[in-house]
């Protein structure tokens, strides 16, 4: 039974729902940047370098011979380099948009960690920790002045 309680404590903390959001989210933007590089910025590209298309670019090593289906059909050696060129643009745009929602949600993170901030609600602990800096520094400038 304490293997049971222990799940059970894990899934209600949040934990496992926080990590499945996580998942769907990102398996979402993954196809949201396909998307955006696929449809959005390689054709243009494939303009500006007159029609190419990188997907179907490739360095032959060996070129097929003789004809598909039959027996002495030997495939075609290639290295692809044209989808890793497309894979590397959506991992630069996945990047710098990740970095875009970090900076974000660090920006709103110190805003609501900033006790002197009334905009945003500061967390219980960081306003507790704040109170009793206060009252330290407070108390240290009584001690200073009765040594004084």
């Amino acid at each position: 039974m304490g293997l049971i309680k222990e799940f059970k404590e894990f899934a209600v903390k949040g934990n496992m729902v926080d990590m499945a959001v996580g998942i769907i989210i990102g398996a979402a933007f993954n196809a949201v940047v396909n998307s955006l590089v696929k449809q959005v910025i390689l054709p243009p590209l494939s303009l500006l370098t007159d029609g190419i298309h990188f997907a179907d670019k490739k360095f032959v090593l060996r070129e097929a011979i003789g004809s598909p289906g039959t027996e002495d059909f030997i495939e075609e050696v290639a290295i692809g380099y044209g989808l890793l060129f497309e894979t590397f643009i959506d991992f630069l745009i996945v990047g710098f948009v990740v970095f875009l929602v970090v900076r974000f949600m660090n920006r709103f993170r110190a805003k609501a960690q900033d006790p002197k901030n009334n905009q945003v609600a500061t967390p219980k602990d960081i306003e507790l920790l704040s109170n009793l800096k206060d009252l330290m520094e407070e108390q240290n400038e009584l001690l200073r002045n009765k040594q004084n």
